[in-house]
């Protein structure tokens, strides 16, 4: 999954020494270095400094999702949905966090809407492979239309 461009916020207090765009590079370093753990130690603190940065809470719903810490991923990502509804990656990575809890109905949603909004095809085969597990689990088709 590719995260969105980060994107500073205009009230951050640049001249404290601490910059929230040096947060996110530490910690992204630390997540492509299968390391979210320590992402989350850098992220925490950054996100209390600006709690309604977007790109501060995706990387930590990614460092989450990363660690699985599921249910942690799915309140930052329900956050960021309802902030931002048109938001495809929030919405694919909720869709793959409620999957990975065995909550293929409420993941299939969220996946139908980032496959329609983004024409990708890994969010597609996310939509057909959650349907998959649904209908096992259901043992029927009926509930896919």
């Amino acid at each position: 999954m590719n995260l969105p461009p980060f994107e500073l916020p205009p009230s951050f207090d640049v001249t404290a020494g601490h910059h929230p765009a040096d947060a996110y590079q530490q910690a992204w370093t630390l997540i492509e270095g299968s390391a979210p753990l320590e992402a989350i130690e850098i992220l925490d603190p950054a996100l209390s400094a600006e709690p309604g940065s977007t790109g501060l809470r995706t990387l930590r719903a990614w460092a989450y999702f990363k660690s699985a810490q599921l249910g942690r991923a799915e309140a930052d990502l329900s956050r960021l949905v309802e902030a931002d509804p048109t938001d495809v990656w929030a919405r694919f990575a909720l869709g793959r966090v409620l999957e990975r809890q065995s909550r293929y109905a409420a993941a299939l949603p969220h996946l139908r809407l980032a496959a329609v909004m983004s024409g990708d095809a890994e969010h597609e085969a996310g939509v057909l492979r959650v349907e998959r597990r649904l209908a096992e689990t259901e043992g029927s088709l009926d509930s896919l239309t």
